[in-house]
């Protein structure tokens, strides 16, 4: 399995890459964030930009991604759009959608793009050569916030996300009993030992499922997602906690 390096992290080798969220909804609550994270031990931030109050409006998009930036310069910094459908805050046209990511990939300013798998595929595929083309790299997701998929689809849809050029393939679902958080981790397992080309990113959400934000050096996921603030999915454990465990849990 290769790996995907960003900035002055490599994801895909050694203990899972801790990526935290900022969720504010103005610049005054994000810039407030930013200055937080900046001293807190993660290795990605992501900007959940779906919880920005004036998402619809590109120019102030681009003004909050630059004041972010001032306090987290050296960081990787992945910009992602959830969709309501998908667990997100609100919804946009796709239109839009693309429109958004074609911009804020053309600043400079982000390292990591996350596009939603269940999207126009001609335009993911144009969008990941754009950002390609930017030195972009990109991560490309599925969130099944209502049930887990059986074993052969979650493999089946990160072997799709390889197949249309993604860096990084990631799928969140969602357990209703100890057989679901099971059914993700032998998917995991299974893709990295005899499917996955690159890294990949999964997640059993919630309580039930926060093994699987732990133990992903053994089974094969590369990143996690951790708490500073304030929690953008269910079953996401504080950073400093969550980093301490993976320490713990590090196979030497």
């Amino acid at each position: 399995m290769n790996t995907v390096i960003v900035k002055n992290i490599t994801l895909g080798e050694g203990k899972p890459k801790v990526c935290v969220p900022m969720i504010g909804r103005n610049i005054d609550l994000l810039k407030e964030e930013a200055r937080i994270l900046k001293y807190i031990d993660a290795d990605l931030i992501e900007w959940r930009v779906d919880y920005f109050d004036d998402v619809n409006d590109i120019d102030k998009v681009e003004k909050a991604l630059s004041e972010i930036r001032k306090d987290l310069k050296d960081i990787p910094l992945l910009f992602t759009f959830r969709n309501e459908r998908e667990g997100g805050e609100c919804s946009v046209s796709g239109g839009y959608y693309f429109k958004l990511y074609d911009y804020i990939m053309k600043t400079g300013e982000v390292d990591i793009i996350d596009i939603e798998l269940f999207s126009k595929e001609s335009e993911i595929r144009e969008l990941i050569e754009k950002a390609h083309g930017a030195g972009v790299k990109v991560i490309v997701s599925n969130h099944d916030i209502y049930k887990t998929p059986p074993k052969d689809e979650i493999i089946s849809r990160l072997c799709k996300m390889q197949e249309i050029g993604a860096d990084l393939p990631k799928i969140a679902v969602m357990p209703k009993s100890s057989d679901d958080v099971l059914t993700l981790l032998e998917a995991t397992n299974t893709m990295k030992q005899k499917c996955s080309t690159r890294p990949i990113i999964t997640i059993s959400m919630g309580n039930l499922g926060v093994i699987s934000r732990l133990s992903g050096e053994l089974f094969g996921s590369c990143m996690t997602f951790g708490s500073a603030k304030a929690a953008s999915a269910p079953g996401q454990i504080e950073v400093k906690e969550l980093k301490n465990i993976l320490d713990l849990l590090h196979v030497k």
